[in-house]
């Protein structure tokens, strides 16, 4: 017990903490779904608060991209699981916090088995699919989430689905997003880049939520949402009202919560853009150019297969070179090839154009570069 006063001297002697709020702590249960950018200082500062029981899910590997911003790893951890070398990782900070881990990406099956061990939900996920999952989740099973997003230069933290009082709860993430964007409407990080520290900035400010949630300090953001944008270091509120139509798109019982596609759900293809696998372009590659809308300095390249380099910004000015071609547009993950065929269709409403399904992530994982 000394040692473990000494390890939080510095938030004991707070007089709005002390240690009443560090027993929360150590008693308390988080899920953090996601051990990403968000992911990883959320988890640094959970488990160096004290946060007693952490679970830990993500079905990913360490990628060298990963680097510039998911600071738990390092190059001597690409190819190996998240959430393998975040626990070594973690426990090496503080062995005395009870962790569990999945290498997996959260299913319906996922949330009802393991949300009833949690008290507090934190979305650390970079995908639309997984962010309604969760919420939907969250709502259903009655508990709080913390959300956090990034993107390019901004980000987003808010606190979602805090009981008010016994028949009221705050907003949850489909008062302000009732139905998912369309595929080619928002980029992730992989498309859209991201700023390596933002990340940070966000997921401490997620961490901050989760330790006056279980601790009651302060005033959490309940029917809030803050941003922040790091190019000019403002934070500004807005302020969220239930939205009578959010609750029509949650799944009204487990039941129905089990048979919701949300990857379906969260993957609109607009009329006319045909997402084509790599095995099918590969057949009619021959009678079609291929148009990489990726940023020059975005690897791996194309070099084995004959195409065209015009990064998505400057594709508006370039479409006389492609007019009455049937095209194949790819990017890094497919988000983007879609925007840039919905741009030439906006030129050519009849033309056969394709967005490569997956983007040169596929092409990779199938060996094909």
């Amino acid at each position: 017990m000394k040692h473990l006063q000494k390890r939080y001297q510095r938030q004991l002697m707070l007089n709005e903490f002390g240690l009443e709020a560090q027993e929360k702590l150590s008693n308390a249960k988080v899920l953090v779904i996601g051990a990403g950018g968000l992911g990883c200082p959320i988890l640094q500062y959970l488990v160096a608060a004290g946060v007693g029981h952490i679970g830990i899910a993500d079905d990913d590997v360490v990628s060298y991209s990963n680097l510039n911003r998911q600071i738990l790893f390092g190059q001597q951890d690409v190819g190996r699981f998240k959430v393998a070398i975040a626990k070594e990782k973690l426990l090496l900070m503080n062995d005395t916090i009870d962790i569990k881990t999945w290498k997996l990406r959260f299913s319906q099956k996922d949330c009802i088995n393991h949300f009833k061990d949690y008290d507090i939900i934190v979305d650390a996920t970079d995908n639309f699919a997984s962010r309604y999952l969760i919420n939907d989740a969250c709502v259903l099973f009655g508990k709080p989430l913390v959300f956090g997003a990034v993107s390019k230069f901004e980000g987003q933290v808010a606190v979602f689905n805090v009981p008010i009082n016994e028949k009221e709860k705050t907003v949850n993430y489909r008062d302000l997003f009732p139905v998912p964007p369309n595929n080619n409407e928002v980029l992730n990080c992989s498309e859209a880049g991201v700023l390596g520290v933002l990340p940070g900035i966000i997921g401490v400010l997620q961490a901050t939520e989760v330790i006056k949630l279980i601790t009651g300090i302060g005033k959490p953001l309940t029917n809030r949402i803050l941003t922040y944008n790091a190019l000019n270091q403002e934070f500004f509120t807005i302020y969220l009202t239930p939205n009578p139509e959010a609750s029509n798109y949650i799944p009204a019982s487990v039941e129905a919560f089990e048979n919701t596609d949300y990857e379906l759900l969260c993957s609109y293809s607009p009329t006319n853009v045909i997402e084509i696998e790599t095995e099918q372009w590969l057949k009619i590659r021959e009678n079609t150019i291929l148009v990489d809308v990726r940023e020059l300095i975005e690897k791996p390249r194309l070099d084995f297969y004959s195409h065209l380099s015009i990064p998505l910004p400057t594709l508006n000015s370039n479409l006389d070179d492609l007019l009455d071609k049937e095209i194949v547009f790819v990017c890094q993950s497919g988000k983007r090839s879609l925007k840039a065929a919905l741009l030439y269709l906006s030129v050519m409403p009849n033309a056969k154009v394709y967005s490569l399904k997956g983007g040169v992530n596929e092409l990779v994982k199938k060996k094909l570069i």
